[in-house]
């Protein structure tokens, strides 16, 4: 599937996708009840920015709390970052097509959560268990995120292709990727120690 070129007229590909979110009502709840994503949380993440002083635009946030933010733009793409409420952040992809391919096919907190402090390796074998478990607790996932990308012209992308994605992205987190509050304390980096979930511990 032809992913939505990178400047539609005048908006940037980013515009364009958050526009056919906020006007496809059905996609906008199942972006906001199943993945986590809610463009109506744009309160999320005041105050943030880049370590490094650049501004953070917030396009969605997620129930705990978290929020996902786009940079300015670079090559013609701008930067998606994640930031949790917990005090984790970092580099999502290099531009929101690709962040909601990951955020709709993968359990990508629980991934860097599992990741063994960043190894791509422990990431795939956290990845297959979370999916595991998401089938079970939500039969319908894999329809819904069809659905999702079939309505905003992204790609159903196997799940080892994510996290291969996913780990590249957050190991770009540092330097200039890195979350800071208005006091400029920096956020932690998104790799969690611990290893592959059923196991449920560190290293």
């Amino acid at each position: 599937m032809w992913r939505v070129a990178l400047r539609v007229g005048s908006m940037t590909s980013s515009d364009h996708l958050l526009d056919l979110i906020r006007t496809t009502p059905e996609i906008d709840l199942l972006l906001r009840s199943s993945f986590g994503f809610d463009i109506h949380r744009k309160h999320n993440g005041e105050g943030l920015r880049l370590a490094s002083g650049a501004p953070l635009e917030t396009i969605a946030g997620e129930f705990a709390g978290g929020a996902y933010f786009l940079c300015a733009e670079r090559n013609g793409r701008r930067p998606v970052v994640f930031a949790s409420s917990e005090g984790e952040g970092g580099l999502l992809a290099d531009d929101l097509a690709e962040a909601l391919e990951i955020v709709i096919g993968l359990e990508w907190r629980d991934c860097l959560t599992f990741s063994g402090g960043g190894d791509v390796e422990v990431m795939q074998v956290s990845a297959r268990h979370l999916q595991r478990s998401r089938e079970k607790n939500n039969p319908g996932i894999d329809d819904e995120a069809d659905q999702v990308a079939a309505a905003l012209s992204l790609s159903v992308v196997p799940v080892a292709d994510l996290v291969v994605r996913l780990h590249a992205a957050a190991s770009k987190t540092e330097p200039g990727y890195v979350v800071a509050d208005g006091d400029g304390q920096e956020f932690d980096p998104p790799f969690g120690e611990y290893v592959e979930p059923r196991h449920g511990g560190r290293r």
